[in-house]
C-alpha cells in the first residue's frame, strides 16, 4: 500500500489518488486510457484494410474506402448471398418433399382407420374380438413398440431431444457497408481526388505515403488532417476544408474550381479516421475490466 506523508493527516485515510495508485501496482479495478496517434486511423486511409488508399472512392455517407478493397468487399458478398440462396433452394425443396411424405403418410393413415372401422361394424362376439385382437404392451421402455430404431443419438447436437429445428430464413440481397451498416452499391461510390502537398525537391523523392503532410485543400491549400474537417465535392470529387465551405462556397454556392452550381447534397463530409474497433474519432478511450479491489 501506499505509504502516506507525514504532514498528510487532514485528509481522508485512503486517497483516491492512492487507490487508483494501489489499483493500477495491483491488477484490480478498472484500466482507463487514451489512445495515441498510432492507434488512429488517418482521414485518407481505407476503412476496411486501414492502410493509405490507391484510389480513394467515398460513399453518401463520408465513409472513404479504396476502390479495390471495397469493391473485392462487395463481390464477396455476392457470392456469398448467391452460396446461401442455393443452399436454401436446397433446404426449401427437401422441406417440401417431407411436407408432401407427411401429407401422404397422414392420407394413408385416414384411409386405414377407415376401413378398420368398416370392418369393426360387422358383429363378432366380445370374446372372440378379444381373442383376435393382440394384447398391447404396457412396457415403457424405449426399446418397446419399435422405437429401438427411434432413438436419438445423443452425440449428434441436431438429434438431441432438446434440438430445436432451426427456422428457415431466405438470406438477404442486399450489400450493406461494413461500417455504417446501410445498403450499399459500387455504383452509388465516388471517386475522390486529393490534392497532393507541393513539397521541396527533397519531399518529392520519397513516396506520397511516407510524407508527413500528404494532401492539402484544392482552395485554399491548407494541410489536410485527421485534426481538420474534410468535405468531398460531389461533381469533381475535390477535397477541401470545411472552413473554406463556410467562407467561400456558400456564399455563392458555385464551385470554386469548375465553376457549376453546388447544392447542400452535393458537399459530403468525410467520417474522420477512428481506432481499428470505433468508427469515429470521439470514443478514443480504452477501457479494460478488473476484479474490483475490495477494501
Amino acid at each position: 500500500m501506499t505509504r502516506h506523508a507525514r504532514n498528510c493527516t487532514a485528509g481522508a485515510v485512503y486517497t483516491y489518488h492512492e487507490k487508483k495508485k494501489d489499483a493500477k501496482a495491483s491488477g484490480y479495478g478498472t484500466n482507463a486510457q487514451r489512445l495515441g496517434k498510432d492507434s488512429v486511423k488517418n482521414f485518407d486511409c481505407c476503412s476496411l484494410s486501414l492502410q493509405p488508399c490507391r484510389k480513394p472512392v467515398i460513399t453518401k455517407d463520408g465513409y472513404l474506402f479504396d476502390k479495390e478493397v471495397i469493391l473485392e468487399y462487395i463481390l464477396k458478398k455476392k457470392s456469398e448471398y448467391a452460396r446461401k440462396l442455393k443452399e436454401y433452394e436446397k433446404l426449401s425443396k427437401l422441406e417440401e418433399e417431407k411436407q408432401t411424405q407427411k401429407h401422404t403418410q397422414e392420407t394413408e393413415e385416414k384411409i386405414s382407420a377407415f376401413h378398420n372401422n368398416e370392418n369393426n361394424i360387422v358383429s363378432k362376439s366380445l370374446i372372440v374380438r378379444n381373442e383376435e385382437q393382440p394384447a398391447q404392451s404396457s412396457s415403457i421402455s424405449n426399446m418397446a413398440l419399435g422405437r429401438d430404431k427411434e432413438l436419438p443419438s445423443f452425440w449428434i447436437p441436431s438429434k438431441t431431444p432438446s434440438a430445436e429445428k432451426p427456422e428457415l430464413k431466405k438470406p438477404d440481397p442486399i450489400v450493406y457497408c461494413p461500417i455504417s451498416n446501410k445498403p450499399l452499391k459500387a455504383k452509388d461510390l465516388i471517386d475522390v481526388k486529393f490534392t497532393p502537398v507541393k513539397n521541396d525537391p527533397e519531399e518529392k523523392k520519397k513516396s506520397i505515403h511516407t510524407r508527413e503532410n500528404r494532401y492539402m485543400c484544392a482552395v485554399t491549400h491548407d494541410i489536410l488532417s485527421n485534426s481538420t474537417t474534410c468535405v468531398v465535392l460531389k461533381p469533381t470529387g475535390d477535397v477541401v476544408t470545411m472552413e473554406c465551405v463556410e467562407k467561400i462556397i456558400k456564399k455563392d454556392w458555385m464551385h470554386p474550381l469548375s465553376g457549376k452550381k453546388l447544392s447542400r447534397k452535393d458537399l459530403i463530409i468525410m467520417q474522420r479516421g477512428g481506432t481499428g474497433y470505433a468508427s469515429t474519432n470521439e470514443k478514443l478511450n480504452a477501457k479494460q475490466e478488473r476484479p474490483a479491489l475490495q477494501a
